[in-house]
């Protein structure tokens, strides 16, 4: 037998009540001698060494031992765990140690909004949602200012530029003068809302991604902490985002160069066509670099990088997700536009009943839209951007985190700043 200390199973051994062979003393060449029997000198059975006892089960029927371990010995691991093996020290899931459970690996720490591991989409989404519960006072404060100046500037240059512009297209006898004139005036008028949204939204994304990064070490913010922490970086940002602005419309207008072209040439029906071919073309690579290029603006925010090194960081840090980080961003948009839609309807509803001539003038074509209208069918739009907003910029924040973590063992490096027990202090990793 194995006389070591430690997890030992016994050997096969003699069965049918016989005894071992050469079981006796050695003699003098070393060798066992035959086992001296009870009626001769000296045939009394020694106290010192191990004895099989007479009554042995049948072979095959040894099974491992229960009960409390003798002092100084290591309890047996279950059937199928043990070093190596899964389950066990070295398996995939074998983190516990013994005497404290088997089977997987502990929990997480959570000391934030997120578990400090590789996420899901539905620990994404979570989290998201939970940083807006959690530390609603300063997200829908951010959100709902932004939103509110916003649709101001919406609805004061929506008014002017739409009457006119309804006007004119509905009336036969229109110049071309007045045509022209008055699509600028749309045009203008767009391109401000286009700007003010985009600011809003850029302003908006930098706070709340302060938040988001607070949120996920189990920290409050304040909007004042969250401006103070972004204000020096919002320039950046600016310029980040209309980039990638730029270099989307530009492979897009690539797109439809040659259709603008045919159709200069005298072919409208053909120029159209090709145009909007082109177009589709061209958004297959749009999407690919915007995607690419997502996580730049938390990875400008959060490791203080300028613009071409955020953008590297995202193209490093998507490579190989592309289509997970594509998935989600589409999930996530479908769900905020469904909720923005299921919240503005029954405004535009009301706003079409109580506004000028009602729905029957809105089916006429009235050329004016009244103030009510736009009054109450902003409402809407306000409180659609509330909540959708801090959604789209919470799962940005986490995509972000997440793709660290699987790549970086960013985890390691938020326990420790969260204070989680058994994570001491430690050099930060390269651009935390």
């Amino acid at each position: 037998m194995n006389n070591t200390p430690g997890w030992s199973s016994p050997g096969s051994s003699p069965s049918d009540g016989q005894e071992p062979v050469g079981s006796g003393p050695a003699d003098a060449t070393g060798h066992p001698g035959p086992a001296p029997s009870a009626d001769q000198p000296g045939g009394q059975q020694q106290s010192s060494g191990v004895k099989w006892a007479k009554e042995q089960p049948p072979p095959g029927q040894w099974t491992a031992p229960t009960g409390t371990p003798a002092p100084g010995r290591t309890p047996p691991p279950p059937p199928g765990s043990g070093w190596g093996t899964p389950g066990g020290y070295g398996g995939p899931g074998g983190y516990s140690a013994w005497g404290t459970g088997w089977g997987g690996p502990p929990p997480a720490a959570k000391p934030g909004v997120i578990p400090l591991r590789p996420l899901g989409l539905g620990e994404i989404l979570d989290g998201a949602v939970t940083t807006m519960r959690t530390y609603w006072r300063t997200v829908l404060g951010v959100s709902l200012v932004v939103a509110v100046l916003t649709q101001i500037v919406v609805i004061l240059a929506q008014r002017p530029t739409s009457a006119r512009t309804n006007q004119v297209l509905g009336d036969p006898n229109a110049t071309p003068a007045e045509i022209g004139g008055a699509m600028l005036d749309s045009l203008l008028g767009s391109g401000a809302v286009f700007v003010v949204t985009m600011a809003g939204t850029v302003v908006a994304t930098a706070l709340l991604t302060m938040v988001t990064s607070r949120a996920v070490l189990g920290r409050p913010v304040t909007v004042g902490e969250a401006w103070r922490d972004a204000r020096p970086l919002l320039l950046k940002l600016f310029g980040l985002v209309l980039l990638l602005l730029l270099i989307c419309l530009g492979i897009v207008t690539a797109g439809a160069l040659p259709g603008i072209l045919v159709a200069a040439a005298g072919s409208p029906l053909g120029g159209a066509g090709l145009a909007f071919l082109g177009i589709l073309a061209a958004c297959v690579p749009a999407l690919w670099l915007a995607i690419r290029f997502s996580l730049a603006s938390p990875a400008l925010m959060l490791e203080k990088q300028g613009i071409t090194k955020a953008m590297s960081r995202s193209a490093k840090l998507v490579r190989g997700s592309w289509w997970r980080i594509f998935g989600i961003q589409l999930l996530t948009v479908v769900l905020t536009s469904m909720v923005s839609l299921v919240v503005a309807l029954p405004f535009a509803v009301i706003a079409l009943l109580s506004g000028g001539d009602g729905l029957a003038g809105f089916l006429e074509g009235t050329p004016e839209p009244s103030w009510s209208y736009l009054i109450i069918s902003g409402i809407g739009a306000v409180i659609g951007l509330t909540i959708t907003l801090p959604i789209s910029a919470c799962v940005t924040v986490l995509l972000y985190i997440d793709q660290r973590i699987r790549r970086e063992a960013l985890d390691l490096e938020l326990a420790r700043a969260a204070g989680v027990p058994g994570h001491g202090s430690a050099p930060t990793a390269p651009g935390s």
